[in-house]
């Protein structure tokens, strides 16, 4: 019943009162106009007014029509005989307001970590209440100063508390722009034109609207937040053009146009905000130069991004943007050729905070390209320590920084660093590939135990493409483990390999048969399960039981022979089959188990049967030079003369000719098989030949 008086007594006033142009208009005590420049006497005093009525005061319409939190409601419930306040509605938002940022500030400053997320989560939701108030009044120009400084209080703590930005935000930045339209009366089609085409109404008639202008700018600071955050460059250019009022002629230069951007000042009695137009300016020209320097330095536009890290790391940077500047800094001066500065800004870097991974992951690549081998693998083992700590991390403040404004590392960016089974990786294979095998192969046991217990849910490649899959990384381990002596070692790994991938296999029979018909096999490629038996063949070669190995050898040559290399026009594999391998490494894991094979025959005394592999060998993989050598060594130990002369020429003409770097590249562990096999002395047993065959020192 209350309730509907109340509503009566609202449409009674709006019909009675014509408000000034640009003013709300509320009732004072004595039942004159109030409003927000001042108060003049009303000519005809509403019954709706305060006054007493059975011994009580009671409120007028409009501020009733007025949803107000619960702190002004109360003020006005006054009892009869004490002083009436004097503040209007407008005066009581302000101050609750003001009240709400102080209170943040306060949970900035706490300590303890419940009761500031407690006080913040409490001023987050009396900013929801109050601006929920300011929207149930008609849109007024008097009004929108405070409307947007709540709005934008309200939208700097809810992306602070969520670290980051979600469509609530957005939607909440157009609701205040229409708001502004309304008192122009320009709404209408305007809508359809979407935030950009609102913005530009906006600020076409913020020049009518002085009053207005800083909280508007501090409004569009945030919206370039979110578009900055969201990489929407093309809309953030504009805005930035139109805000500095040059937007048919402006450079497209977000730095500059940051630089250009000047908000307006706010006045001294303006109402609080946690963060003002000039502090968003400030981190937004921090976040946009990092983000280009970042871009810049990705593409290969060296100096550009030099310039752009420079900016941003003069810029307003916490310790841990720092931290990331500095690394892109050294990155992009080792890439142009500077290795000494890079190196002074990865110290920089190590010394600015706890996040210490990205510099040192850095680092191992500075060293590698100097040649130190020795600092390269502190650095990895460093890193590997650095990703198994834990850190805790500072909270973050209250506002709007630029942390919320950057993107996550892309796994090709610089800076990504990976997780600690990754740099344990990284770690284990540059100890294999500078022949540290007992290093080696104790890191890359530490990496399968760090997996397969589950302390990481799930392998990646490492940050530096084209990364191994799992089954690579128990190949890799076992040619580590072979290479440092411990082979029955590498037989468990070699072992446990199988376990898992057998069942990726079909049966050999299908396979037989699919072979006969001429269909493609199983789409997981068995190249892991044949390496592992080559491996497994090498293990048994270096526990002296060369009969073990020839059986592994055939078994790995049996798989091999019935594997049909990835054709071309099936284009790059996909996820599912990751771990095929190339043409190229096919021939060359075909002549590996065939030379192996055949280094065993000759072992036992068996020359026949090792002719036949080193000539298939050959046959197989005509580029493969250890192959002609192992055959001319069988040829010439057979006497067959003639047969070890034309391929002795073969080889001489082959080794004069200028060496051509491979344009294809090999698994690491079948990289490091085919260094087994390799014949240690060419040029010398090239000069033996010559000396011993009187045809070829005649000619």
């Amino acid at each position: 019943m209350e309730e509907a008086g109340v509503g009566a007594a609202t449409v009674s006033r709006r019909e009675s009162i014509s408000p000034v142009k640009g003013e709300s208009l509320l009732l004072g005590p004595g039942g004159e106009q109030r409003s927000c420049g001042g108060l003049r006497k009303r000519k005809d005093p509403s019954p709706l007014r305060w006054g007493p009525r059975r011994g009580r005061a009671y409120l007028s319409a409009v501020p009733s029509r007025c949803p107000t939190p619960a702190s002004a409601t109360m003020s006005h419930q006054t009892p009869l005989g004490t002083s009436v306040p004097h503040a209007s509605c407008l005066d009581l938002w302000r101050e609750k307001n003001d009240q709400l940022v102080r209170q943040a500030k306060v949970a900035q400053d706490s300590g303890l970590s419940l009761r500031r997320q407690q006080l913040a989560q409490d001023a987050l939701e009396g900013f929801r209440g109050l601006l929920h108030s300011l929207r149930g009044l008609p849109a007024a120009v008097p009004v929108l100063p405070l409307e947007l400084s709540v709005t934008c209080n309200f939208i700097t703590l809810r992306a602070s508390l969520a670290q980051g930005f979600t469509e609530d935000q957005a939607q909440d930045i157009q609701q205040c722009l229409e708001r502004v339209l309304e008192t122009q009366k320009q709404l209408g089609p305007r809508l359809e034109c979407g935030l950009r085409g609102l913005w530009d109404s906006v600020l076409h008639y913020s020049t009518l609207l002085l009053e207005v202008l800083p909280a508007l700018h501090h409004l569009a600071g945030l919206q370039a937040a979110v578009w900055l955050s969201t990489d929407c460059l093309g809309d953030l250019t504009f805005l930035l053009q139109t805000l500095n009022g040059n937007q048919s002629e402006a450079s497209e230069n977000l730095l500059l146009l940051l630089k250009t951007w000047s908000p307006p000042a706010e006045e001294s009695d303006a109402p609080l905000t946690l963060q003002d137009a000039r502090g968003l300016r400030d981190i937004l020209l921090t976040a946009s130069a990092y983000r280009q320097g970042l871009q810049e330095l990705i593409t290969g536009s060296l100096p550009r991004a030099l310039s752009s890290l420079q900016e941003a790391a003069s810029g307003l940077c916490p310790r841990p943007v720092l931290v990331q500047v500095y690394t892109a800094l050294g990155t992009c001066l080792r890439k142009m050729g500077n290795p000494q500065r890079a190196l002074l800004y990865l110290a920089a870097a190590l010394k600015g905070g706890a996040t210490c991974g990205p510099p040192l992951l850095e680092a191992s690549r500075l060293y590698r390209q100097l040649g130190n081998t020795a600092a390269e693998l502190e650095s990895l083992e460093l890193l590997v320590e650095a990703l198994n700590v834990t850190h805790s991390f500072e909270a973050p403040q209250l506002l709007i920084e630029v942390e919320l404004l950057l993107p996550r590392p892309h796994p090709a960016s610089p800076l990504h660093c990976g997780t600690q089974s990754q740099a344990k990786y990284l770690l284990a294979s540059r100890c294999l590939q500078v022949g540290r095998a007992e290093d080696a192969a104790e890191h890359y046991l530490d990496l399968l135990a760090l997996v397969l217990d589950g302390s990481e849910s799930k392998f990646f490649p490492p940050p530096s493409p084209p990364g191994p899959c799992m089954p690579e990384v128990f190949l890799e381990a076992a040619v580590a483990l072979i290479q440092a002596g411990r082979a029955q070692d590498a037989l468990t790994v070699c072992e446990e390999l199988l376990s898992r991938t057998s069942s990726l296999l079909p049966k050999m029979p299908q396979l037989r048969e699919d072979a006969r018909k001429g269909t493609k096999e199983s789409p997981h490629c068995p190249s892991w399960v044949s390496a592992t038996y080559l491996l497994q063949g090498q293990a048994w070669v270096q526990l002296g039981a060369p009969k073990g190995a020839i059986s592994e050898f055939s078994r790995c040559l049996e798989l091999l022979f019935r594997t049909t290399p990835k054709n071309e026009e099936q284009g790059p594999a996909s996820n599912g089959e990751k771990g095929c391998i190339s043409d190229v490494a096919l021939q060359q894991l075909r002549a590996a188990a065939l030379i192996s094979r055949g280094l065993q025959w000759v072992a036992i005394g068996q020359d026949t049967k090792a002719l036949q592999d080193f000539l298939l060998s050959v046959q197989m993989c005509p580029g493969n030079q250890d192959a002609s050598f192992h055959l001319l060594q069988t040829l010439r130990r057979m006497d067959r003369r003639d047969e070890a002369t034309a391929l002795w020429w073969r080889l001489k003409a082959q080794t004069e000719l200028p060496q051509e770097n491979a344009a294809w590249s090999l698994p690491l562990y079948l990289e490091t098989y085919l260094d087994w096999i390799h014949s240690p002395d060419r040029e010398t047993l090239l000069e033996e030949f010559q000396t011993s065959l009187p045809e070829a020192r005649d000619l």
